[in-house]
Formats: C-alpha cells, structure tokens, sequence
C-alpha cells in the first residue's frame, strides 16, 4: 500500500468533502493506447516526425553490437561534454523516470517534498519505496509559479520540474538556486527544458549548488520513448549512491547510441531549431484558444504544451475523441482538478483542425 502523503501548502482544510485522490500512474499514453493511429494525439508531448532518419541510422547500427555488454563510457563522456561537465557527474539511465525511482532508493531522505502540479512519477517512486511524501501545491492565483519560501525548511529532498508539465511553467534560476542548502537533495527534472529556446533557466552546468540532481530526458524531442534514454547530472558522491542502485548493463546499447549521437553538435544545433519551431506553434495554438471565451490558457506557456481551463473538461475531452483528438486529462495531477486539460503544441495545421474540431465540441460558442 502506498505510503500516506501529507500536503504541506495549497490545500483547504475543512472546505466541502475531500478530493479524491489523484491517480499518479496515469500518463498521456493512456489517452491514446489501443487508438491504432485513429487519433491524433495531443495528450503525448513527444516532438512529431521523430526520430529522424539519421538518428535511425544511428541507432540501426548499433544494433552489430548487440552481441556485447553495453559499454556507456562514450555516451557518457558525450553527455558530459554537451554540458561542459566532468564526465563523473553523469549518470545514464534507462530514461529520466529511471532516475526517480534511484533517487527514491537511494536517498535518506526525512521529509522528502514534490512541488505539485507536476510528473506524478517523483512522487509515485517515493511512495512506492516506503516513503511518507509531502506536496507544495503551486496555486492557478499565482500563476502556477514557484515561491521558495513555501517549500518547508526541513525538507531534505525536493523535487520540481522545470519547465513544468503540466503548467508549461519557466520557474527562474534564481528561485530554483534558492531552494539549495546543505543537507537536501534539491532535485529539477528539466526533461522539457531542450524545448525552451536557449534552454534558458537551465540549472544542468551549476556545480556550486549543494546537494543539486537536474535529470534530463533524450524522450521528447527526439521521439524515444520507446528507447529508455535520460541521464542525472549531480556531484559525483550522489552520482556514485545512484550507481549503486542501479541493475547492472542498465542502458542498451542502442540507448548508448542514441545518447552519444543527440549529444553532438550537429544534433544540439537541430534540437535548438526545434525549439525555436515549437515556440513559434505554441503560439499559434495559443491564439486559436483565445478564440474561445470559455478556455483559459495557463501562463505564460513555456514548454511544447498549454495546459487549459474549462468547465465539463471530461465530457470535452471526450467529445474530442469523437472527433479524432487525444488530449490529456489534468484532474490526476495533484493540484489540479476535473476542469484541466493539457494540450500537447503541434505544427499549424494540426492545430487548426484541432480549433475547428473544439468548435463544434463546444457548440460553436467562441
């Protein structure tokens, strides 16, 4: 049974019947599992059209030397140089989600705290190894926006995404940086954050900051899911702990692959570009939902997906189906309820069919 939670800012005590429990294991994929392609899928933010044929090509020839041990010393002395590290700060993992639940084994943690709404895996990990966890429940008033003064001063492990799914929030360096101090593991998953143009507020090449893990993820822009790749940027005592939680051999060869070649930098060039797309097409789908008085976009959006208010979201969202949209439901993100929505940015087009379809979902009202 999982661990009980204790919510430490952002709830109501006393007001109406309590709310259920979110569902931490649910994802986009749910949304559009078992669809066979009928759907075109917005719940999901895995950048569209990849991978691409190079990084196939990659990938494919790696596959001569599935006969041996995979061997991460390149890919990790890759990852390394892409962030102007030493490569002993470098973990690889079978995917940034990995990487939680070794934190979870791994760390000692009292009073360990997830910054809320956010990925539900942080804290399903945490719970999942005996874990008692408190919640920080960022408030829609403000903006869905990061005050470190709320998160407790006991607590010895935090966890925060940035930017953040669901919200598409940009949290400051600055306020991020202030969350550090001896004695805490200070954990920022900027899986999304190769999405934002100038990865802007990135903490991945801060040494100085005591007790910092930034988990990155190979997974969205690079369309590989399927493939388990991420990595843990920390010092190299937690790098070590973290080792020694994992299996052993426990990223794939063709994973090793992957991470070396999307390090380069012909690839950072190209996921740099994509950045600068995806902007441009949040945008866009931005502009479409302002179109309708009864939506409301949370922002400023930072990240390759909007999260949306609206009354009666789930008979939305499924209505959307009918007519051939997957969207991601926001009431099993802790924080949220049954009126969200998270709406992955897609290319133009998409986005028009997607504004055309939510016309008729809503009644034409706009």
């Amino acid at each position: 049974m999982p661990a009980p939670t204790d919510a430490v800012r952002g709830v109501r005590p006393g007001l109406d019947a309590p709310v259920p429990e979110p569902d931490l294991r649910h994802h986009g994929d749910a949304e559009v599992r078992d669809a066979d392609g009928a759907l075109t899928d917005l719940a999901v933010n895995v950048r569209t059209g990849t991978p691409p044929a190079w990084l196939k090509e990659r990938i494919a020839a790696s596959l001569d030397s599935l006969a041996a041990y995979p061997d991460g010393r390149a890919a990790r002395r890759a990852v390394a140089a892409r962030h102007d590290l030493p490569p002993e700060r470098v973990l690889l993992t079978s995917g940034a989600a990995e990487a939680f639940v070794l934190l979870a084994r791994a760390v000692r943690a009292r009073r360990p705290v997830v910054v809320h709404p956010q990925f539900t895996e942080p804290e399903a990990a945490l719970r999942d190894a005996g874990h008692r966890v408190g919640r920080v429940l960022l408030a829609e008033r403000d903006g869905f926006r990061l005050d470190p003064d709320a998160v407790p001063e006991d607590a010895d492990l935090v966890v925060i995404g940035n930017p953040t799914n669901p919200t598409s929030v940009l949290h400051p360096a600055g306020a991020l940086a202030r969350l550090a101090r001896p004695g805490r593991t200070l954990v920022v998953d900027e899986a999304f954050m190769d999405a934002v143009p100038g990865e802007r507020e990135s903490l991945a090449e801060r040494t100085d900051l005591p007790g910092l893990v930034v988990l990155r993820s190979l997974t969205k822009t690079w369309g590989l899911a399927g493939l388990r790749v991420g990595y843990a940027l920390a010092a190299p005592e937690t790098v070590g702990a973290l080792q020694q939680a994992q299996p052993l051999w426990p990223v794939s060869g063709p994973a090793l692959a992957a991470a070396e070649a999307c390090s380069a930098p012909g690839a950072l060039a190209e996921a740099a570009a994509a950045a600068e797309q995806i902007a441009v097409d949040r945008a866009h789908l931005l502009a479409r939902l302002g179109e309708f008085g009864q939506v409301r976009a949370a922002g400023p959006a930072a990240a390759p997906f909007v999260l949306i208010q609206l009354s009666e979201a789930a008979a939305v969202r499924r209505a959307l189906r009918t007519h051939g949209f997957a969207v991601r439901r926001g009431d099993t993100f802790p924080g949220l309820g049954p009126d969200w929505l998270r709406l992955a940015v897609r290319d133009r087009a998409t986005t028009d069919r997607f504004a055309a379809a939510l016309a008729e979902v809503l009644g034409g009202s706009r």
